[in-house]
């Protein structure tokens, strides 16, 4: 009979792994000290946790962290007027003022203003100063930069 259909059931299904980008994983400091965290926290909860399935998705996850580890390179801190990777900015959007950090991809809380570089709004972003007005293409928004701290 073919594996197509058989039923897997939670019991015996490993869960699945998180994706990972290709290529190197750009990070600030904060995000390479939150990595490095990660890492130890499921470490040490490995050590110590005895059910299988906490076990195999403990193990996912680390994996994951230490994959984000390996390939972590800190971005360089951003200078001159255009907004980069690590940039701290004042915008105003559909009406709205707003507040955020273009941060790597394992940093990224928009709840907190940390923007991943490679969302839209980041990538709308990415090489405007103060006094751009540009246009995000999805979702369609103009976007006013007020301010940038590098």
């Amino acid at each position: 009979m073919s594996r197509a259909f058989v039923k897997e059931t939670a019991e015996s299904a490993a869960p699945p792994e998180r994706m990972l980008a290709d290529g190197p994983n750009p990070v600030t400091e904060e995000g390479m000290a939150r990595i490095a965290r990660e890492v130890e926290r499921l470490e040490a909860a490995l050590k110590h946790e005895t059910n299988v399935l906490l076990r195999e998705t403990l193990a996912g996850d680390l994996r994951y962290w230490q994959a984000a580890k390996d390939r972590a390179v800190l971005a360089p801190k951003p200078d001159g007027a255009a907004i980069a990777f690590g940039s701290r900015v004042t915008l105003k959007r559909d009406g709205r003022s707003l507040s955020l950090r273009v941060v790597g991809v394992d940093e990224a809380d928009p709840a907190r203003g940390l923007v991943s570089f490679r969302s839209p709004l980041a990538q709308a972003i990415l090489g405007a100063e103060q006094g751009d007005v540009v246009e995000m293409e999805q979702p369609p928004a103009k976007i006013e930069i007020l301010a940038v701290e590098n």
